[in-house]
């Protein structure tokens, strides 16, 4: 019985472990991802609470808008999607700056619930964000966030009604939207791909129902693999309509 008790307590305590917000990954990966860095500069930013996290910055001469870009579950800001997005933008005039969101252990599953708990951190991340961007004196702000990325804007929004962000452009959530969403000074684009996760696209009339528009980007998948260049298009054509 004492061992058999002491197992269950081993198990608990490792799986707690598992869900406990990764900080030595985050050096980690800013190790591996900044010396490769092709577009932009790495910056280093605090949260109000002082926690350190990587910001990848590249300014745009005449910028169109100044772009905050959220990536998904657990990877970085060079990682596929928004790695591509944030050079190809750039490209495009935005000034854009990704920035690594809280994540988990490697090996944490996809459902496991404790990547709720990392979402204080994660608006106070996109908070410094736009703090650094309105300091450099950027006037137009758009916030792009992608699947996890975008739930956590979701509840950013609804905890920062005074969020100085024009526009909000939303990738592959995997749920209807919170109250984040149901600012209408602030257009929001809803974007999924047609062979996105089943729950995306279960879930898009109800997403319908609330964005300024919805737009699905052909044979596209929930990373939109080969497609980027159409979601950086889509994204800069809506802009140019919604952000003053």
């Amino acid at each position: 019985m004492v061992r058999h008790a002491i197992a269950i307590l081993v198990l608990l305590v490792a799986s707690a472990g598992a869900r406990a917000q990764d900080y030595a990954r985050e050096k980690r990966i800013e190790a591996e991802i900044v010396p490769g860095l092709m577009v932009g500069d790495a910056v280093k930013m605090r949260t109000a609470g002082g926690r350190e996290f990587l910001g990848i910055l590249a300014k745009a001469e005449k910028p169109k808008a100044a772009i905050v870009l959220v990536h998904g579950r657990n990877v970085h800001p060079e990682h596929e999607l928004v790695g591509a997005l944030r050079m190809k933008l750039h490209e495009l005039g935005y000034t854009t700056l990704a920035i690594q969101m809280p994540i988990l252990a490697a090996e944490t599953p996809h459902e496991d619930p404790g990547y709720r708990a990392l979402f204080p951190e994660a608006g106070e991340r996109i908070a410094a964000a736009q703090a650094l961007l309105r300091a450099s004196g950027e006037k137009r702000l758009v916030l792009v966030s992608h699947s996890l990325g975008a739930a956590m804007a979701d509840m950013y929004f609804a905890n920062h009604v005074d969020s100085q962000f024009s526009a909000w452009v939303s990738m592959g959530i995997t749920s209807g939207y919170g109250a984040g969403a149901k600012d209408a000074s602030r257009p929001l684009l809803d974007i999924q791909g047609d062979a996105d996760f089943p729950e995306v696209l279960k879930a898009a009339p109800a997403r319908r129902g609330v964005a300024t528009r919805q737009v699905v980007i052909p044979n596209a998948n929930h990373m939109y693999t080969g497609r980027e260049g159409d979601v950086a298009n889509t994204i800069a054509a809506w802009l140019a309509e919604v952000a003053r």
